[in-house]
């Protein structure tokens, strides 16, 4: 019986630790106002003569951190997103619960990024250096399994640079 009982408990304990090893790094600060967070990027994109890309989505989302996980560890698509783009975890939480200030929050970046939550999450928007939406990205058409395809998330990523935008 004991041996049994140990033998459940080492195993409970061996699940939990590898399971909080494989846990998702949050990547959201949802303390932050999120017009600041995608103006100061704007300013940086325009500094730094690159896009910014606006991952909007929350901590409360595991295809949102999958996909953070996803492009920090693929190193094609990482240099190439650092290259490119002034890339920013915009903060959404659905939940009425967070108080009427972070609600009208939430609705006037919406706004401004013209409503891309009718594509689900995470939801992609590039902004141009002026902080004009210039292309919504649906991350279902970028997902291959339970996970994220290399290839189709390059061909985004290479398709919205500066360089391929304006043509140079």
């Amino acid at each position: 019986m004991s041996k049994t009982f140990f033998l459940s408990l080492f195993t409970a304990f061996l699940v939990v630790t590898v399971n909080a090893q494989t846990a998702l790094k949050k990547v959201y600060d949802e303390d932050i106002n999120p017009i600041e967070q995608i103006d100061k990027a704007t300013q940086r994109a325009k500094a730094e003569g690159k896009f910014v890309v606006c991952q909007v989505g929350g901590n409360w989302c595991p295809w949102c951190l999958r996909f953070a996980d996803f492009i920090t560890k693929d190193q094609t698509i990482n240099a190439l997103v650092q290259d490119n783009f002034v890339y920013i975890h915009v903060n959404y939480n659905p939940r009425k619960s967070e108080g009427a200030e972070k609600t009208a929050l939430a609705k006037a970046m919406l706004k401004r990024l013209q409503n891309p939550a009718r594509f689900g999450f995470p939801v992609f928007v590039v902004l141009d250096e002026e902080g004009k939406v210039i292309h919504i990205q649906d991350s279902s058409f970028l997902e291959e399994g339970k996970g994220y395809s290399h290839e189709k998330v390059l061909r985004f990523f290479n398709s919205w640079t500066p360089k391929a935008v304006k043509g140079q």
